[in-house]
């Protein structure tokens, strides 16, 4: 007989386990349906935990060879185990899966294993692993099955030499040359984690900037202090094929708006252009569901539900594709089958970029704002001037505060400076409870930190900065 569920989840990313989760502690008899053997999706196998972790061992590596010695450090010659770190990277991957994996029971949710297809309403076929199929009954369904990296035409992907963000996370040498096709926050992560253990790190983007989604002033200071770490920027170019030599890989490139072609040589290639809705045999078209020509699931009430009883959430359906943003997505749409409840507000998800300095923002950019005919008036502090930074010897970057010329209340902010990636967090909650910049600036922040340059940029908006 087959099993019969209040909800099923199809897909075990962070959307995926913690809609579980939440249905689980909401007292909902629940099933999560995850094709790959460990649980976590992109985000804890392939993406943000993996990424994270070479991020801070690089960081150290590049610490000790430059920085330490100014601080009056002396440590010798510094060398690289690049084994070694990937093993780290590894056990720190294989602890946090395993830790979703014990909430899953601690929860009691089903975790299966397989590959899930809806074969109508309430009603889910999951292709087993040993090629048996298993017929799940119940009365909701959650699509949760994330995104995948975009491909490029005429790119073929080997994930040898030429890599997305899985094979890049799983080198087994440094390479003498590496291009990035692609100037976005996972491709900046990327080059920054190979340029500092040695590698020549070229950035191709087609755009005119890197970083699209990023405050253009932001954009720009962030360009330029990674240019002096020694990434090379060409902007407003394309990659029209990449040719596999047999020592090497040549990219042709040509000017975005048309002119004379060009080659770079390369040993490792990785293709960062972006991600798009993984739906491949999901079978949508079994409800009625549909997607728009990006491969976004439509929803009827302009967030989660597809159909009756079908729900979509996470890198799938509209907003920003982050992890934390699916992890609400999923809490909510929990809540909601559970007669509670449940929405997430897109316009302030925390979008943060892992380089060195870190880069975060939320809400709306001076662009959008003039766009949309919004008067605002803007608060900004230099790092430079903040006490703490100045101690660190980090003094690169900015806080930016946006705020409605008329109310005072809170419409963006844009960061970049060591550490601002745990700062913006502030920001968020102040802007959810629709906080004036006066707010922020009267708020006591502890002496030395370098939080004080967001109350700092605050107070600017009104233009009574004290440490400038």
């Amino acid at each position: 007989m087959a099993d019969t569920y209040d909800v099923v989840i199809i897909g075990g990313g962070p959307g995926g386990y913690n809609c579980a989760i939440r249905a689980g502690q909401l007292g909902l008899k629940a099933a999560l349906i995850e094709k790959r053997e460990t649980l976590g999706g992109t985000c804890l196998n392939v993406g943000c935990i993996p990424s994270k972790a070479l991020l801070h061992a690089s960081e150290l590596f590049a610490a000790a060879q430059k920085d330490f010695a100014d601080l009056g450090i002396e440590v010798g010659k510094v060398s690289l185990d690049l084994e070694k770190m990937m093993s780290k990277k590894s056990e720190a991957v294989k602890g946090l899966t395993q830790g979703v994996a014990f909430l899953m029971k601690k929860n009691k949710i089903d975790h299966i294993h397989g590959a899930g297809s809806i074969k109508a309403a309430g009603e889910v076929l999951v292709f087993l692993p040993d090629g048996t199929q298993q017929t799940l009954k119940t009365r909701n369904i959650v699509i949760a099955t994330g995104s995948e990296p975009s491909a490029l035409p005429g790119i073929e992907v080997d994930e040898q030499r030429i890599v997305t963000n899985t094979g890049a996370l799983a080198l087994s040498s440094v390479p003498k040359k590496l291009v990035l096709i692609g100037a976005g926050v996972i491709g900046l992560e990327l080059g920054c984690v190979w340029s500092r253990l040695g590698a020549e790190v070229t950035v191709v983007e087609y755009l005119d900037r890197i970083l699209p989604g990023a405050d253009a002033e932001v954009a720009k200071e962030a360009q330029r202090i990674l240019r002096k770490q020694g990434l090379t920027f060409k902007l407003s170019t394309k990659v029209t094929s990449v040719e596999k030599l047999k020592t090497k890989l040549k990219l042709n490139l040509e000017p975005a708006k048309g002119g004379k072609p060009e080659t770079l040589d390369a040993d490792i290639v990785v293709v960062a252009v972006g991600r798009r809705p993984y739906t491949d045999g999901l079978g949508l078209e079994n409800i009625g569901g549909q997607t728009d020509p990006r491969g976004v699931i439509q929803t009827q009430n302009g967030q989660f539900q597809v159909t009756d009883g079908v729900w979509a959430i996470g890198d799938c359906i509209a907003g920003p594709m982050l992890a934390h943003k699916a992890e609400d997505d999923g809490a909510a749409v929990a809540e909601i089958i559970a007669g509670k409840a449940g929405h997430v507000d897109w316009g302030l998800i925390p979008s943060v970029v892992y380089t060195l300095p870190e880069i975060a923002w939320v809400g709306r950019t001076e662009d959008q704002l003039k766009n949309e005919g919004i008067p605002y008036k803007k608060g900004k502090f230099p790092f430079q001037a903040n006490s703490r930074a100045r101690t660190n010897h980090q003094t690169d970057g900015f806080v930016k505060i946006l705020a409605d010329a008329k109310t005072d209340r809170v419409l963006g902010a844009h960061l970049i400076g060591v550490g601002v990636g745990e700062m913006i967090g502030e920001l968020c909650v102040a802007m959810e409870f629709g906080a004036a910049s006066e707010d922020i600036a009267r708020t006591s922040h502890a002496h030395p930190t370098l939080s004080e340059a967001i109350r700092q940029a605050a107070m600017g908006v009104e233009g009574w900065t004290m440490q400038m």
